[in-house]
């Protein structure tokens, strides 16, 4: 026998709507009244003398009674699996309900219900069957609408209130944006008494990574049981009765200090109230939590549809600084120097990214930036996407791109290291490479920008007035000789490389083959003013 929380994915069906079947003609003679919120997941018919190790829980069972011999032992093996209810069949075996069995139902909570002899067990199931059918249409009307409202609110120019106003106008309830230790960001809808206020707290408190994790914004939707209201919770925490969705132990793992991972999301019952803590994802340590007089079908989804919009429109990449970068725009275009328009992305040095691949669609360069950590991106009209990342961030290679990887600059060098990308981006699709990046320091260090750039022009003077025998010669250097490496970088034949590459050794006067020489202008290439 399986936990009662293992509930189908269908709408519970409350026990007075099959009673409400006239067609049925079924009625409750003992256990505790039907609109108390008995539900029915599913119907089950068997004779067995013990039905028990047949049952899931939350079943109608369906019987004549053909081994019925211990009426108490019967129910209360019931009344352990969690059933929700006996169904009675009179005729064939008996002509009434036995008095018994009455007694029984009355003695353990158990709804007991008359079933005619005109009413077949087939007939009691397909009512079942059909108000299911009806309860998840209903359902999936009410969550569609509630996601529509949901997005829609997200476009507004205040997401995040808007969202917030929406989730708890669509379940009546207080919808409250919280961090971790408790501070309320934003809220809408009435506030619950105090003592549910405060158990709500206590709920955000438990729920997610700490600040600054990685999370799947996906993820609280994923972790919360199907179960709708199988069980009822109490308590202020890690109490959480089962099919409220709460994974107790994790919950109470949380609380207690007995380590292991805070569960993404919980939930609880105190003062009436149905209190409700999802995890945001995008390592902000954000929590939405919810306060609702009750818990319908559907909510979950529709809670689960709220944290996916606020984890997008709270992630740093996303959001909250969005108005940060529509002010160092607008700043750039009334003539700002770059310096001062950087200090409003939130970053004061900067590694510039050249990529090229990834799919063809308009979302592909939009995904890199996510990827990388970034929502500064831009699509030159040659498909070269370039992503500004915040020094700090470490750049990985990204399946289906090649990227080229300056060095982390200041904002007043971001031009020079936006060349040094596309260099590398470069090497990296003539070497065939997922990544490379631009490596600095190294002899270069020994001396002073000024006193190596003089050293540049003076080594690379012959070249001077040709920048397309420059570009062969770095190109050909960087990738040590490889003639046809070097025409794949520079997009041109072989034999043009070779007879370029001859032309910087007659004009320079040098035995490019020399090992010793081909430091030295290396060093000269990496030290001149367009290479900086």
């Amino acid at each position: 026998m399986s936990d009662a929380t293992a509930a189908p994915p269908t709408p519970p069906v409350p026990l007075t709507a099959l009673l409400d079947r006239a067609e049925l003609g079924l009625r409750q003679i003992a256990g505790p009244p039907a609109d108390r919120g008995a539900v029915v997941h599913w119907v089950h018919t068997s004779e067995m003398a013990d039905p028990y190790p047949y049952l899931l829980g939350g079943e109608l069972l369906l019987s004549a009674g053909v081994l019925l011999s211990d009426p108490d032992a019967y129910v209360a093996r019931i009344a352990a699996a969690r059933g929700a209810a006996l169904g009675f069949g009179v005729a064939p075996v008996y002509d009434t309900v036995p008095a018994g069995l009455a007694e029984a139902c009355d003695r353990h909570g158990l709804p007991l219900l008359e079933v005619p002899p005109r009413t077949t067990f087939s007939a009691v199931a397909r009512a079942v069957w059909r108000l299911m059918a009806e309860a998840r249409h209903r359902e999936l009307r009410r969550t569609a609408h509630a996601q529509q409202g949901l997005a829609t609110a997200a476009a507004r120019p205040d997401p995040v209130p808007a969202v917030l106003g929406q989730l708890a106008a669509r379940l009546g309830g207080r919808a409250v944006l919280l961090t971790r230790d408790g501070a309320e960001l934003s809220g809408a809808g009435p506030r619950p008494p105090a003592a549910a206020h405060g158990a709500l707290l206590r709920l955000a408190r438990v729920v997610g990574p700490a600040r600054g994790a990685d999370q799947d914004p996906g993820g609280p939707v994923a972790d919360e049981s199907a179960g709708m209201g199988a069980g009822t919770g109490t308590g202020t925490g890690a109490g959480a009765g089962a099919g409220d969705g709460t994974d107790a132990g994790a919950v109470g793992g949380a609380v207690g200090g007995r380590g292991g991972p805070a569960p993404a999301s919980a939930s609880d019952t105190a003062g009436g109230v149905r209190l409700s803590a999802y995890a945001l994802g995008g390592g902000q340590g954000l929590v939405l939590g919810l306060a609702t007089p009750a818990r319908e079908a559907g909510d979950h989804t529709v809670a689960g549809v709220a944290v996916v919009l606020l984890s997008l429109l709270t992630a740093p990449h996303q959001g909250l600084d969005g108005a940060g970068r529509s002010a160092a725009l607008v700043r750039l275009l009334l003539g700002a120097a770059p310096a001062e328009a950087a200090g409003l992305l939130g970053a004061d040095r900067w590694t510039v990214v050249h990529a090229r691949g990834g799919r063809p669609t308009p979302f592909a360069a939009p995904a890199l930036g996510a990827a990388l950590g970034s929502a500064l991106v831009d699509r030159a009209d040659d498909g070269t996407v370039r992503v500004l990342v915040p020094a700090g961030r470490e750049v990985r290679a990204q399946p289906g791109w090649t990227l080229g990887v300056s060095d982390p600059v200041g904002p007043e060098d971001l031009a020079a290291a936006d060349a040094r990308a596309a260099r590398a981006l470069r090497r990296a699709t003539a070497a065939r490479a997922e990544l490379v990046k631009h490596r600095g320091g190294g002899l270069t260090s020994l001396l002073s920008p000024e006193e190596a750039a003089a050293h540049a022009r003076l080594r690379l003077a012959p070249l001077a007035d040709s920048p397309v025998l420059v570009e062969t010669l770095r190109g050909w250097l960087s990738l040590h000789g490889g003639w046809d490496r070097t025409a794949a970088l520079l997009e041109v034949h072989r034999n043009t490389v070779r007879q370029r590459i001859a032309r910087c050794a007659a004009l320079l006067d040098e035995d490019l083959d020399d090992t010793d020489v081909r430091m030295e202008l290396w060093f000269a290439l990496r030290s001149a003013p367009e290479a900086r």
